[in-house]
């Protein structure tokens, strides 16, 4: 009877490895023992998903529900993505009594102003937090992109607003803003990021992708924005009249504003399209160097729609207490002597960004430089490439003066000095504690000269004055020579200004 030969022993029936032939037993697949121990692994996140994933959500951003839910809503939303967001949101009932106040007691303008001022911050803490559930659920780059584009719908609506209820000293509010925004972002946010960031490391690295980048544009949006201002100091002293020089500047504010919308659609192109998978990396590279990214996926999600809800309920409160907070900007810088220029480049800023700021610190803390730069840099780039060009043409045939690019000459000059002070800080890639506070101490400074900085109309009433007592000819002639003079400090001024940035950047 013959018998049948045996089947090679299966995975389930291994022969021990001393019974084998050595050659058989190099050949055989090994698994590998995992490096992690067991203890370790009960700590990652476990998600209660049972399968229910939504076709195009990202996992990050996966609530694993549906619809909306009031209570759940406003549990989520109270709690926020961060310690800090979550202090902030004590302040939301300086809400509902900003906007009683404002109908209440319409003549009490300094406590409708302080009570609107604080309103904005926990109302903007909202939207930026419903901005970043929602970019949590698209592709990064993208949902990088429209975070940062709702973090700055507050400066939008707030410029805006000034621009259709002030006048002329609107705009001038407006102007002291933007750069305002940009010294705040540049300085401010970005030395409260590498302070953080340093409290808990001797230093901290990020990509060149996007610190190059990001310091490349803002070089040509400070650029273009302080070319008109000096195209007009430099002529101020020219033998022509003042209303054909500023129909110049005006001109040439509209075609720089074309550009520089250009040249914001040309940077969202290139991280949408061309280099979409190096940033890609980026933001998945420093998701996994978050040191929160375990609590971040247990926390609960919001929903599609309630972060969509969420928004509008943002938008709808920002609207409002701007608009009522920017009524009340002419009592302040009339009846308590606050200068515009403090306003403008200081008050208004920390306000508006609030959102922005608290986000990119947070991420900073949590070793995601990456993102956090492109939180700093990317709404400073939206500031001065797309929020500033679109209110000048939206300003076009504004009365009594339409908005342009005309800004003051020590605004303009605390801009390019923070750009340059900027981007040598982010030269090696690398950023510490001591670049923080350096940061933080220079937006202080300027903080203190803004808050003595005279208003020009101000100044434009005394020299009238003056003018007039003088009498005739022999007044009129001396104003006319000191404006001469100090159009020509002024461009001497400016020329050694351009000097100095040719040799920072150069060097």
């Amino acid at each position: 009877m013959t018998t049948r030969p045996k089947p090679p022993p299966t995975s389930r029936h291994r022969i021990p490895s001393s019974a084998r032939p050595s050659a058989e037993y190099a050949l055989e697949p090994k698994h590998e023992v995992p490096s992690t121990p067991r203890r370790k692994n009960r700590r990652l996140p476990f998600h209660r998903h049972e399968g229910q994933h939504t076709p195009g959500i990202a996992i990050e951003g996966e609530s694993y529900r549906s619809g909306i839910h009031p209570l759940k809503f406003l549990k989520i939303c109270l709690r926020s993505s961060s310690t800090i967001s979550m202090i902030v949101n004590v302040l939301w009932p300086f809400v509902p009594v900003a906007i009683t106040l404002h109908f209440a007691r319409p003549d009490w303008h300094l406590w409708i102003f302080i009570t609107n001022y604080v309103a904005m911050v926990p109302s903007a803490n909202l939207l930026g937090f419903c901005g970043q559930e929602l970019a949590r659920k698209l592709p990064k780059t993208f949902g990088v992109i429209l975070e940062v584009f709702l973090g700055s719908l507050v400066e939008l609506v707030l410029f805006i607003v000034l621009l259709f209820t002030e006048g002329a000293n609107g705009v001038q509010i407006i102007k002291a803003a933007i750069l305002g925004s940009l010294l705040a972002n540049l300085l401010l946010c970005l030395g409260g990021c590498f302070f953080a960031g340093g409290l808990k490391r001797d230093e901290q690295t990020f990509h060149e992708a996007v610190s190059e980048v990001g310091s490349g544009l803002m070089l040509v949006a400070g650029m273009g924005l302080i070319v008109p201002s000096i195209f007009a100091q430099a002529l101020a002293s020219y033998p022509q009249s003042q209303i054909e020089l500023d129909h110049e500047v005006v001109l040439i504010s509209r075609g720089t504003s074309i550009m520089l919308l250009a040249a914001f659609f040309c940077y969202v192109w290139f991280q949408m399209r061309t280099h979409h998978g190096l940033y890609e990396d980026i933001f998945e590279h420093d998701e996994h160097r978050d040191e929160d990214r375990h609590k971040d996926l247990r926390k609960e999600k919001l929903t599609l729609t309630e972060a969509i809800i969420g928004i509008l309920i943002a938008l709808t409160c920002v609207a409002l207490i701007a608009v009522f907070l920017v009524q009340q900007i002419h009592y302040i810088v009339i009846e308590h002597g606050v200068s515009d220029a403090f306003v403008g480049l200081i008050l208004v800023p920390l306000v508006e960004k609030a959102a922005e700021h608290l986000t990119a610190i947070d991420e900073a803390y949590d070793n995601q430089m990456n993102f956090a730069l492109s939180h700093v840099l990317g709404a400073s780039i939206q500031t001065a490439l797309f929020n500033t060009p679109l209110i000048v043409l939206i300003g076009w045939h504004h009365k009594p003066a339409p908005m342009d690019l005309n800004f003051e000459i020590f605004d303009a000059a605390v801009l390019i000095l923070a750009i340059i002070v900027v981007g040598n800080f982010l030269r090696d890639g690398k950023s510490n504690y001591l670049e923080g506070l350096l940061c933080i101490i220079v937006y202080v400074i300027i903080a203190l000269s803004a808050f003595f900085y005279p208003n020009p109309i101000e100044e434009a009433g005394e020299g009238t004055a003056s003018g007039s007592e003088g009498g005739g000819e022999g007044g009129h002639e001396a104003t006319s020579a000191e404006t001469g003079a100090h159009a020509e400090a002024t461009a001497e001024a400016v020329k050694m200004l351009v000097r100095g940035v040719a040799h920072a950047l150069t060097a």
